[in-house]
């Protein structure tokens, strides 16, 4: 297995000469980019496996650099922000960042994180083992062989991450999953974050495969509970 590569993106040089340093001596390769043009144009360019990146940053903040690169890349995203600051945690996950990461910080904190992020990007790859076929509901297909999604005859582009949390609701259609068992399966059990971003994806999903995601049908919210995969045949639930 190659090196691990960490992209930092953060301005503060007190935050990122000991966070360069101390990855690095945990054997990864790590890159750094003082602002947002440079790391998106570094992730871009050297596909790292997992980027932490600040809120603050000049010229392109943070929120621009992660909205940009998630439409482009399934890479994990950890934002490093000010603690308090809950708006920005929120709108780091709405824009597609898998978690957060309070300043101050402790690197061993920070460590564990990345680890876990880089776990579950392992697992995300698929292989030969993976299950093959497809399933077909309604106008909806999920091939599982080639791990893309079909609606009424056209692709839909999903990241990694939206097509393993669809599979994970249509291979148990009608079933109640617990939020916790969701997370627990398509983020991984090791995976610490904000449980939000569970419901920022079945956002992203919904606006993806429903006619009106305002009035789902196939996927179900289970009040209190979790969610469900309906068909088209089910009244629509929201």
């Amino acid at each position: 297995m190659s090196t691990p590569t960490i992209l930092v993106v953060e301005d503060d040089e007190n935050i990122a000469e000991p966070l360069v340093f101390g990855l690095k001596s945990e054997s990864f390769r790590v890159l750094h980019g003082a602002d947002g043009v440079t790391g998106l144009a570094l992730a871009r360019a050297e596909k790292p496996d997992v980027v932490l990146l600040d809120v603050m940053l000049p010229g392109m903040d943070g929120f621009a650099v992660c909205r940009t690169l998630r439409a482009e890349s399934a890479v994990p995203i950890l934002m490093l922000t000010a603690r308090g600051q809950e708006m920005e945690r929120v709108m780091g996950l709405e824009l597609g960042a898998d978690g957060y990461i309070l300043k101050p910080f402790s690197f061993r904190e920070l460590l564990a994180r990345v680890r876990a992020a880089l776990r579950r990007r392992q697992l995300d790859q698929p292989d030969g083992a993976s299950a093959t076929g497809r399933i077909t509901v309604g106008g909806l297909v999920v091939d599982r062989e080639a791990r893309q999604v079909w609606r009424d005859g056209r692709l839909v582009e999903c990241t990694q991450r939206e097509y393993d949390l669809l599979l994970a609701l249509i291979e148990r259609p009608a079933v109640a999953q617990q939020r916790q068992a969701l997370l627990d399966r398509v983020w991984g059990e090791d995976w610490v974050g904000d449980t939000r971003t569970l419901d920022v994806h079945i956002r992203w999903l919904r606006e993806k495969i429903e006619a009106d995601p305002s009035a789902p049908v196939y996927i179900q919210t289970v009040r209190g509970f979790g969610y469900r995969f309906g068909g088209s045949d089910n009244a629509p639930q929201g």
